[in-house]
This record gives C-alpha cells, structure tokens and sequence, in this order.
C-alpha cells in the first residue's frame, strides 16, 4: 500500500505574527513530501514511526469523543492499517520548520476523515477555516498549540493567504522567473528544531508589554507590508520591508535564532547581500533568506547550504 503524496510547506511571512492577528503567505514546497506506507519489511524508522502513528490515533478517538461536531475518523480502519504496520514514509526533515507533522496531519485527515472536505469542493472561506479548525485540533498532538495551516497548505498545495484568524483564502503568487536575481531560499542551521519550547518562550514575551508593543508596530507592521508587497509583486518595497523585518527579529527574537547565526543575521544587514528570517519557530531548522541578487548571497554564505524555494 502507498497513499498519495503531501508536501512541505513554507510560511514565508507571519511566523508568530499570525498568533497576533497579522497577515501571513504559505506556499506549497514540492522538494520534500510524504505518505502513508505500508511494506513487509519494515526499517527500524518505519518502526518508529508506526509506533508514533499508534499514539496519535489514541488521541484522535479521543478527540472525536471530545468534540463530536468537530470531526469524525473511521478509527477501526486507521487502527487496523496500524497493526498492519503502516508508517509515514516523508523526506520532510523533522524540526526544519518546513511542515513535517502537517503533511502526516494531511495525510491522515485525506485517507480516514468521514465527510471530510476535499480540494475538489469550492473552498469558501467557511470551508477553509473548518478545515484549518480540525487541523489545528489534530496537529496539537505534536506541537501543544498549532494554527492549522501546515496541514491546510499540505492538504491543499496550494498558496493560502492569512489575512486574520478569521478570514484566509487560496491565492495565487506572482510566476516565477529563473532567469530572475532575485530569490527566496532556505539556509540549513544544521541544528534540529522543537516547535514547543520556543513558542513558549514567545508567549512569555506577550506578558511582558513593550513586547507586545514592538510586536504591533514594528512586527506586525512590517510582516503585513511584506506579503502585500511579495502578492503585487512589488519587490523593490518588498527588500525595503525584509530589512526592517529582520532587524527587529534579530533585536526582539534572538532566542529563536541559533547562536552561531548572529553574526551571519548581521552580516546580512551590513551588506546587504540578503536579509534572514525565522522559517517556523526557530530555534534551529531553516532559516528564511530574501536576496536582490542570488549570486552575491550565494557567494556570502558559500560557508553554508543552501536551497533556492523561489526565484524572481
């Protein structure tokens, strides 16, 4: 047995803002995907990874007693395809901040969800938050908070813009040039991420309130300007904005920068070469890059690796 395939995912911008009620701008990212599996001769990985399954369908008959209205699953099924052996085969990285648990999440809710909503319907904007909703309630299981929206872009493939938490939508992107200078890419920290820790050193922040000030005039602000900018295509605006963006991350959010980043965040400034973001929570994985000019950045950090998402 092999299910269909569910990618990564990228929030280019609202990492944290969209706790906030800022905008934010997912994309599929088809380098990495994963599925459901099934096969006679299990890796230890394989193992583990159905062993996790076992746990997360416990809490999902848990959750559907919990709240019925919400979601049903054909629990039986899932159960029985566990005992089988089955595992989630994915080349998503773990802890990268590129949507591992929302591509299982998606992959489950596709193959054992009753009357569930599928890409076919006409996804009005009730549909999309129902989803993103049970997504949320599912993907909690790994995070102990999660928006929804990993597994929405993965369940999709499609770009999902943010506008509130009330009001997202599909979108679509401006087309992508290589032949451009310009370009989005992934840096590789090297280090493993966890989602939980660092959200939590974030909501400790909010109590505090010249965060939450510098959180709605300078984050926020500038995270909305950024995915208006990126969907009109005015990239010029855009690189004035990335800047602003990543020079209050660096000020207000350097837990969530890896240490040995610093100087490299800076340098970026500095020069102007490219500006780095947080891609997810931080704390390692991916770091976001934005550049001007893909060859000088590539160039400047050749010390590191890196993976082109979009070019323009």
């Amino acid at each position: 047995m092999k299910g269909p395939l569910f990618y990564s995912k990228i929030l280019l911008f609202g990492e944290y803002g969209i706790i906030k009620d800022s905008k934010g701008l997912s994309i599929p990212y088809n380098f990495y995907n994963g599925a459901l599996k099934i096969e006679d001769n299990p890796s230890q990985e394989a193992q583990q990874s159905n062993a996790s399954l076992q746990k997360f369908a416990d809490y999902l008959k848990q959750l559907q007693l919990e709240q019925p209205e919400l979601v049903h699953f054909q629990i039986e099924a899932l159960q029985a395809d566990i005992a089988a052996g089955m595992y989630f085969d994915s080349s998503i990285p773990q802890g990268y901040g590129v949507g591992s648990s929302g591509a299982l999440v998606a992959a489950i809710y596709d193959k054992y969800a009753k009357e569930k909503i599928t890409v076919l319907e006409n996804l009005t904007r009730e549909k999309l938050l129902q989803l993103k909703t049970i997504f949320s309630q599912m993907e909690s299981f790994f995070h102990g908070k999660s928006s929804g929206l990993d597994p929405l872009n993965s369940y999709l493939s499609i770009p999902i813009l943010i506008n509130s938490k009330d009001h997202i939508e599909a979108t679509g992107i401006p087309s992508q040039s290589t032949e451009g200078k310009g370009a989005v890419f992934l840096l590789d920290s090297g280090i493993v991420g966890e989602t939980a820790p660092m959200v939590n050193i974030f909501m400790e922040s909010l109590k505090d309130q010249g965060f939450r000030k510098m959180l709605k005039n300078q984050f926020v602000k500038y995270t909305d300007a950024c995915v208006e900018n990126f969907l009109g295509g005015d990239f010029k605006s855009l690189f004035t904005n990335t800047k602003k963006l990543s020079n209050v991350v660096l000020d207000h959010f350097k837990p969530m920068i890896p240490e040995e980043f610093h100087g490299v965040w800076r340098k970026g400034l500095e020069t102007d070469d490219y500006y780095l973001k947080l891609c997810g929570s931080g704390g390692g994985g991916y770091i976001l890059g934005f550049t001007q000019d893909l060859e000088k950045a590539q160039q400047s950090l050749k010390d590191y690796k890196i993976e082109v998402v979009y070019q323009f």
